[in-house]
């Protein structure tokens, strides 16, 4: 009677990869979840943050002590106001509520605008084969190379001959043709990731590129999406170059960062503005990030690891 010896199959390659991938995650996992690595996070967390509420604290404290103190003197002599929100808020030399309403309507568009064209053109250089893609898409990602100064006054000079000078277009326009290289390289690299047999079985059953990429993709482009979203709003929200220089100091077109940039240079007048000015600015960039970060995580690790 003779016994066989079972032969046991060979572990495919991707398997062997996934089961080096789990080990590698589990152990980068155990570091970083370890006392020291969340020590050091805690005094990375605690000097990131201390700034901000010292800024806080100032926003709220009265003029003279402004000037005559530190902020951590708060502690030992508490004096609280509300006057230096009103004054910035509805004051007739910041009236920063309008200002507010000028960055919000700046910024939604100049993120709207370039996520839908760099969607549209991900999706071409994903999917679509046709003559020169690959030329084309390194030509489009390294735009990114080219310094925004030496395009401001070539672009500033196209919109005072075509009439739009002064107006939100010409800050729409010019951070949507700055944010596209990087938006359909982001978007690119996510929808790559994409099985290519999910396109297939869309194809299969009859689906053109319009509903493959509506009905199929998009829903899965969400982290993506939001990471350059988060990105793109903290980018323009937080503008001083592109806005001070094609806005043209008109009243109705300014942001918030221009005028907070007259306040730091007022050489001490209206210094006792600047935290809550500076403050108002970056509390709805700062929502926006802590509402979004997961996504923001995640869109940008997409593509850059292989099982």
């Amino acid at each position: 009677m003779t016994t066989t010896t079972p032969v046991m199959a060979p572990v495919p390659a991707e398997d062997r990869a996934t089961g080096r991938a789990g080990r590698r995650a589990a152990s980068a996992k155990k570091k970083l979840s370890s006392p020291a690595a969340s020590i050091i996070a805690i005094v990375i967390a605690v000097l990131w943050t201390l700034p901000t509420l010292g800024l806080l604290m100032t926003s709220f404290r009265p003029e003279l002590d402004i000037r005559r103190s530190g902020w951590w003197t708060f502690f030992t002599d508490p004096q609280v106001t509300v006057f230096n929100y009103n004054e910035v808020l509805y004051g007739g030399q910041t009236n920063f509520a309008s200002l507010f309403i000028n960055s919000l309507v700046i910024t939604l568009p100049a993120v709207v605008i370039p996520i839908s064209l760099a969607l549209l053109a991900a999706y071409a250089f994903a999917w679509i084969k046709f003559p020169g893609r690959d030329f084309l898409f390194v030509a489009v990602f390294s735009l990114q190379v080219v310094p925004i100064q030496v395009t401001l006054i070539p672009l500033l000079t196209l919109y005072v001959d075509a009439g739009l000078a002064g107006s939100f277009w010409t800050i729409w326009l010019s951070h949507s043709i700055f944010a596209l290289p990087l938006a359909i390289f982001l978007l690119h690299n996510f929808m790559k990731d994409i099985p290519a047999s999910l396109v297939e079985a869309a194809r299969m059953d009859g689906a053109g590129h319009v509903k493959i990429f509506f009905s199929v993709l998009l829903p899965l482009l969400t982290p993506a999406i939001a990471a350059f979203g988060v990105f793109q709003f903290l980018w323009v929200w937080n503008d001083l170059l592109v806005a001070l220089t094609f806005a043209g100091g008109a009243p109705d077109v300014v942001p918030l960062t221009v005028r907070v940039a007259e306040l730091a240079g007022t050489r001490g007048s209206d210094w006792y503005l600047l935290a809550p000015g500076a403050f108002i600015s970056m509390i709805l960039p700062l929502i926006v990030f802590l509402a979004l970060q997961r996504y923001f995580v995640r869109g940008l690790l997409a593509g850059s690891v292989k099982g």
